[in-house]
């Protein structure tokens, strides 16, 4: 059996040697001063403070060594590892007062303003709507002008010279309110345009007659993406003598360029209704394409399957008959009258894809609109 090592020196173990150790202790402080941040130093701390750090490793070598070797190692370590604590905690209390000052700055909360628990709502849309398109013919010199909702067929259908076996008088596309005895026919329906509001301006005033007439009608349509049972709608009535369809024309793009912009174009084509006489449906010209869309299949639009025009509504010159009905002199007087959804008209406006979003109440769906006043 060999004698005890009396005669080891721990400078011969690499990991002990004074030169190792504070070049250990100095690339742990150079770590720590180069973190930026307190994820950074953690990481610097598992890499130069934690258990497999080269101080450790270098620590644990001392238990080898002879007694009277290792306390000068002992001392040297322990000096050493007491150096990385103290600039680790030195540069941690740096890193979290400088996370609080920019905590301070980032998240500050002025206490003196005025708090309310009620969430910020929005006006719906239609209504705003409705009512910059009011403001349009307000502006020039239009008066708005409201009915009753439920409504007589004579206003809703024969005044309009709508015949008594016209499709639209069917139930399948009206809402007859049934009679007190029980009959389903009383006479009165729930009104399926605002044409009656024209009728009732005619009858209560004196030409000339300039009215806008906005409100809520009525039609027996499945609800889906495309189509509501009740819905809003906006019409306008205009009688005066010498009135043609220039008149309609010019009103129709002043309309669609105070609500799309000034280069927005409208265009006529021809069509029938009962109380038009002649008749047209409205075009304007795509508001998404342009219509750089025809003929070019290197852009396509979907908005207008790249047609270049959307349909916007109905119009024409009113018929005499409906002026006859209302007692207006068809031979002094002309007039034009044209109306529209006022749902397909957001659509349009705000790229609205599914029409039940307009009626189911969700203030998600109106919050984004505003408070427009």
């Amino acid at each position: 059996m060999s004698a005890p090592n009396k005669s080891y020196d721990p400078v011969e173990v690499e990991a002990l040697k004074p030169e190792e150790i504070e070049r250990m202790r100095d690339e742990a402080l150079a770590a720590f001063a180069a973190a930026g941040d307190l994820e950074a130093l953690a990481h610097a701390k598992t890499a130069h403070a934690g258990g497999t750090s080269p101080l450790s490793l270098a620590n644990r070598e001392i238990g080898a060594l002879p007694p009277q070797a290792k306390a000068a190692a002992g001392k040297l370590v322990g000096m050493a590892r007491g150096a990385v604590n103290k600039g680790l905690a030195a540069r941690q209390a740096e890193l979290e007062a400088e996370r609080d000052a920019r905590v301070l700055v980032e998240e500050a909360v002025d206490v003196s303003l005025p708090y309310d628990r009620v969430p910020a709502g929005a006006r719906h849309p239609l209504t705003t709507l409705s009512e910059r398109i009011e403001d349009i013919f307000v502006a020039m010199g239009y008066e708005v002008a409201e009915g009753p909702q439920v409504e007589a067929e004579w206003f809703n259908f024969d005044a309009l010279n709508i015949g008594p076996d016209h499709p639209a008088r069917g139930e399948a596309d009206t809402f007859f309110v049934q009679a007190a005895d029980g009959s389903a026919n009383s006479g009165t329906v729930l009104r399926t345009h605002t044409s009656p509001v024209q009728i009732r301006s005619l009858l209560d005033r004196e030409p000339p007659v300039y009215v806008i007439c906005p409100g809520r009608v009525y039609r027996t349509d499945e609800l889906d993406a495309t189509h509501t049972p009740v819905f809003n709608q906006v019409e306008l009535l205009a009688v005066d003598e010498g009135l043609t369809m220039a008149d309609l024309k010019g009103t129709l793009d002043h309309m669609v360029q105070s609500l799309f912009g000034q280069d927005m174009k409208t265009r006529l084509r021809p069509n029938f209704f009962p109380f038009t006489e002649p008749s047209a449906e409205m075009d304007m010209v795509c508001y998404v394409c342009r219509g750089e869309s025809v003929g070019n299949p290197d852009r396509p639009c979907r908005t207008c399957s790249s047609e270049g025009w959307i349909e916007l509504g109905g119009c024409g010159m009113v018929n005499p008959k409906v002026l006859v009905a209302c007692g207006v002199d068809p031979e002094k007087y002309s007039g034009f009258a044209f109306g529209f959804g006022i749902e397909r008209l957001l659509m349009f406006r705000h790229n609205v894809e599914d029409m039940r979003d307009m009626v189911e109440g969700d203030v998600r769906f109106t919050r984004p609109f505003g408070m427009e006043i």
